[in-house]
């Protein structure tokens, strides 16, 4: 199903540009950048997608520490993450997001600091009493998988009194782990009767929710012209790294040095699938001896607050040329995009040269 196979390239691709994303700023800005751009990451999306995401799983009124244990089991279930979930009371509940982890894919978990991987924590786990007014709930960490321990896992608790800032999150390794899970008896939402096209659309939304928090923050982070340094950077090695393995999933050639039309078109109608799957209003067409592939708007980045929307296109753009590179060495790919009063004019045309 090629749609299907869109769809987990649309997965591969952003899942891989978050981790590389993070990776390269442990590398080339150190570990304090990397740890505050995560921090900022997931507060961002915590702040956007906790509360409504407790309305639309039904847990507004269940209490506060398994309300939000079950949120994040259920929430990236629907990313297809594999998650566990134990309730031990109404104050306390646990969750577990066993390895291989979603975000650290690959050998990449060897490179990412302790206090990297724990800036997740802080910014989302540590602030749901917050934006829950309740100030006495907290979460405990009894292990991360950066650390060697066969997974992240923790509590959120209910102390019944007001936590300081610093025990919102706090670290209990060796103290204490999570109970038995019974697979077979883990809640369960209605997925299974969904049709695929609506269980694809959620698994590629999980993905996209990613990039489109990456863009705002790390152009609050480092600025416009660094975020294109940094994000263009790593996107472009994303494209060429992945664009063989989503290719051949979506049974397209890949590889290839003949710099002819007919390269154009299969790399056209890689891009085309993606772009689709991804949600982008997308139209190709070919004339004067190229394929041209134009987007009606640019979904991705629908109603984020860029300081510069231009710059922050750019960064994302290395990603599709970077697969283009892959593809075929020898083809030429021009991109053309513009934003006006009617909004966004993106496209690419791609030719022999």
């Amino acid at each position: 199903m090629a749609d299907a196979a869109a769809y987990r390239a649309v997965g591969t691709l952003y899942n891989a540009l978050m981790t590389a994303l993070v990776l390269g700023l442990v590398t080339r800005r150190g570990e304090d950048t990397a740890r505050e751009y995560v921090l900022r990451h997931f507060r961002r999306q915590h702040l956007e997608k906790f509360l409504p995401g407790l309305q639309k799983l039904g847990l507004a009124d269940e209490p506060h520490a398994p309300a939000c244990a079950l949120y994040h089991y259920h929430s990236n279930a629907l990313g297809g993450v594999k998650t566990g979930y134990l309730r031990e009371s109404d104050k306390k509940a646990w969750v577990r997001y066993p390895p291989p982890r979603w975000i650290w894919k690959g050998t990449s978990i060897a490179a990412v600091p302790h206090s990297v991987s724990a800036a997740m924590l802080h910014g989302w786990h540590g602030h749901n009493g917050v934006s829950l007014e309740n100030p006495g709930l907290g979460f405990v960490c009894t292990g991360m998988t950066v650390d060697g321990m066969p997974g992240l896992e923790g509590y959120y608790f209910d102390y019944g009194r007001p936590l300081k800032e610093d025990e919102r999150v706090r670290f209990a390794y060796g103290t204490e782990e999570m109970p038995r899970v019974d697979w077979n008896a883990q809640p369960r939402l209605e997925t299974a009767s969904w049709p695929e096209e609506r269980r694809l659309k959620t698994f590629r939304a999980y993905a996209l929710e990613y990039v489109r928090t990456m863009l705002p923050t790390l152009q609050e982070l480092l600025g416009p012209a660094d975020t294109v340094k940094e994000l263009g950077r790593v996107a472009r090695l994303v494209g060429l790294q992945f664009h063989e393995e989503t290719a051949r999933d979506m049974d397209l050639p890949t590889d290839l040095e003949r710099g002819d039309l007919q390269s154009a078109r299969d790399f056209g109608r890689w891009l085309s699938a993606v772009m689709a799957a991804g949600g982008e209003n997308v139209a190709t067409e070919e004339k004067d001896g190229h394929v041209l592939v134009t987007l009606a708007g640019w979904r991705v980045a629908r109603e984020l607050a860029l300081s510069d929307p231009l710059l922050a296109f750019d960064a994302w753009n290395e990603l599709w040329l970077g697969a283009a590179a892959a593809h075929d060495r020898f083809l030429g790919v021009q991109t053309s995009r513009s934003l006006g009063d009617r909004g966004w004019s993106i496209s690419w045309r791609i030719a022999p040269r």
